[in-house]
């Protein structure tokens, strides 16, 4: 397969771990399952943040599960396909471990690229455009690497179940499916889309973190696409030389 038939497969919003063991292992085969499907026509394979639903790496310890997604990945990657993981906010606390372990190309922050001749955004979307003051701030606190110390202090037993706990706590939206389009004007990453078109133009912007499918026109020759999440939709973004496309994987 030439480099031109070759394709990109984007992703995001998997949160393994919730709602529950049973659930999340489910959806973990389909993953794989979808893993298994593309990555003989893939080119790279992006991860766009919350793969998992909760992740803390201690310097020992990692939480426990999601072998097979991990196993799965590092296979790829030994085959020479880059696998780019972009920290989400559920999972902004992945450090060097699965880098080093399965071989990913880890992203903290919005990267651009060009695939095919067309410029592409792409970023988890958390803490992007307008309004949300309270979570750009508690993201600065996660982030904080004296903050990130204390946290390490405590017992694994202890802190992983204190996160997870919170992080189920405080999903509000993950694991509905009465999501609908707000309206351009209240739509925070359309803000924050077209926000960059006034600087630098760009053909297409791929965010996760909206947990909605959705593909809204934001400039006169710019598109900007949300990959929606694993919970309800399965939905993934697929570009190769000729075209753009969001699709859902059936299994």
């Amino acid at each position: 397969m030439s480099s031109n038939e070759k394709k990109i497969y984007f992703a995001s919003d998997f949160h393994l771990g919730a709602p529950n063991y049973e659930e999340s292992l489910k959806r973990e085969k389909r993953i794989v399952a979808w893993l298994n499907e593309i990555e003989d026509s893939a080119s790279e394979i992006f991860l766009v943040g919350d793969i998992f639903d909760f992740w803390f790496e201690y310097k020992r310890a990692i939480p426990r599960g999601f072998v097979r997604i991990q196993g799965k990945i590092a296979e790829i990657t030994d085959k020479g396909i880059p696998v780019h993981v972009f920290t989400g906010n559920h999972d902004m606390w992945i450090f060097d471990y699965l880098p080093k372990e399965l071989g990913i190309i880890l992203h903290r922050e919005p990267i651009e690229r060009e695939f095919f001749g067309k410029k592409y955004f792409i970023g988890h979307g958390d803490g992007l455009g307008p309004g949300d003051k309270g979570y750009k701030f508690l993201k600065k606190v996660f982030a904080n690497k004296f903050c990130q110390w204390c946290f390490a202090r405590l017992h694994p037993n202890f802190g992983i179940w204190l996160a997870d706990k919170s992080s189920k706590s405080s999903r509000a939206k993950t694991g509905t499916s009465d999501e609908t389009f707000l309206g351009e004007d209240r739509e925070w990453l359309v803000q924050y889309s077209k926000e960059q078109l006034a600087n630098n133009h760009f053909d297409y912007f791929i965010f996760g973190h909206r947990h909605l499918p959705m593909e809204v026109k934001v400039g006169e020759n710019s598109i900007y696409y949300n990959l929606g999440e694993w919970i309800n939709y399965n939905t993934y973004l697929v570009v190769d030389a000729e075209k753009v496309e969001l699709k859902s994987y059936l299994g």
